[in-house]
């Protein structure tokens, strides 16, 4: 695959120079390569990047320490194309995931094949401050799932993203943004979505999902949509604040997670599908290398235990429960960031599964910004009150 794509690659650079496309190499960090047509009729700009993270974890029972388990991985290589065709109002972005992480996840409703794609949408700004965004891409969830994931200031994102968000999907998508009064900013998303993740191709086994969002920024928006970037690496000279709400519901999902989780299979082959809801409340704060995020999530089920027809229970069941999540953090001059970070999950007692918390205290390094740092961080995680490991992460991230 990789031959493949560098070939890919080069036949493409000699045939842009060879149409007279204008091909330039900008600024590090703003794109590898980046084409405009000739007549202006569309644009590109290629962006690969790449994580590369080592992680040691250690069990512990609150009296001895596990045996170290370690890890050496690249969680994420990407290619991101990005820019206009036909007219600056009609926007497209393809992201491509190449590391097993990105590529896992092969199922009978995806034809046992790697899930490569990430997003494929185009976004057309019809009229005014409206845009309509059709294709696979980020649902409109909590604001920690919505940020890049190489906009992070911490190895990864929290628990509370790993259990209760609602991630990528296909299908359409409404925004819109309006000023309310002075710098008072209010956006709205409405979204409509298949409601079983990405890159199934086997056709729609429930229903669908419905999503909601808005936000308000009385303060004024942030520099370089810095409302949707971890840290305050712009430093803010006044006060900057975001308040969200989400409301999702997908209609009969057949996950455990809403769009995410294991397909609830019955026994005669078909899908268990209940209700499931999952709301959201989040904010971003920033002045002067200060930087606050916290979250709230909480998920329901019609009927969270996924039951045979003869009402025998199956062994799967919803993630029910609630979780919250904060972030606080301070950039030093010499752009040096310390981060510290607090999650708890309490779950409905039918799952089955422990409550957990977990303490963080990370570090960064911004050479350029989040587009070339060094992080590691140190996380103590107890679960069911009593203590539970500790682990110790650190990388480095490069993203052209």
């Amino acid at each position: 695959m990789k031959k493949s794509l560098t070939m890919l690659f080069t036949a493409l650079v000699f045939f842009l120079d060879a149409n007279s496309q204008e091909v330039t190499s900008g600024k590090f960090g703003k794109g590898m390569l980046n084409i405009v047509a000739k007549d202006s009729s569309w644009s590109m700009k290629f962006a690969p990047r790449i994580q590369a993270r080592f992680n040691t974890t250690w069990d512990h029972d609150g009296t001895n320490y596990g045996k170290a388990e370690h890890d050496f991985l690249i969680r994420r290589a990407r290619l991101k194309f990005d820019g206009f065709a036909y007219s600056p109002k009609l926007k497209y972005k393809v992201e491509l995931g190449l590391s097993n992480r990105d590529v896992s996840g092969a199922s009978d409703f995806n034809r046992n094949t790697p899930r490569i794609i990430l997003d494929a949408v185009i976004k057309w700004n019809f009229y005014e401050n409206f845009e309509l965004w059709a294709g696979q891409t980020k649902l409109p969830g909590n604001v920690e799932r919505v940020v890049s994931s190489g906009n992070l200031q911490l190895i990864d994102r929290s628990l509370l993203n790993s259990r209760f968000n609602i991630d990528r999907d296909v299908g359409i998508q409404l925004r819109h943004k309006t000023r309310l009064r002075g710098s008072f900013i209010m956006k709205e998303t409405i979204a409509i979505s298949q409601g079983e993740g990405r890159n199934v191709t086997q056709g729609n086994e429930g229903g669908l999902q419905y999503t909601g969002r808005v936000e308000f920024l009385p303060l004024g928006s942030f520099i370089s949509k810095g409302d949707y970037s971890q840290g305050d690496l712009k430093r803010e000279q006044t006060p900057k604040l975001m308040v969200g709400f989400t409301y999702d519901y997908n209609q009969d999902a057949v996950k455990t997670r809403s769009n995410l989780g294991r397909y609830m299979l019955l026994d005669d082959g078909s899908l268990y599908e209940t209700d499931i809801t999952t709301f959201f409340i989040d904010t971003m704060f920033k002045y002067k290398g200060f930087a606050f995020m916290g979250e709230y999530a909480a998920r329901k089920a019609g009927s969270a235990i996924a039951r045979e027809l003869d009402g025998t229970s199956t062994g799967d069941i919803v993630n029910v429960g609630n979780a919250i999540n904060t972030q606080l953090s301070y950039l030093l001059k010499s752009n040096y960031e310390i981060t510290a970070r607090f999650t708890t999950l309490s779950f409905k007692d039918i799952t089955g599964l422990s409550d957990k918390n977990q303490y963080t205290l990370g570090f960064s390094r911004y050479i350029v910004g989040h587009k070339l740092k060094i992080q590691t961080d140190l996380s103590y995680s107890t679960e069911g009150g009593n203590e539970d490991g500790i682990a110790f992460r650190t990388g480095f991230d490069l993203h052209f």
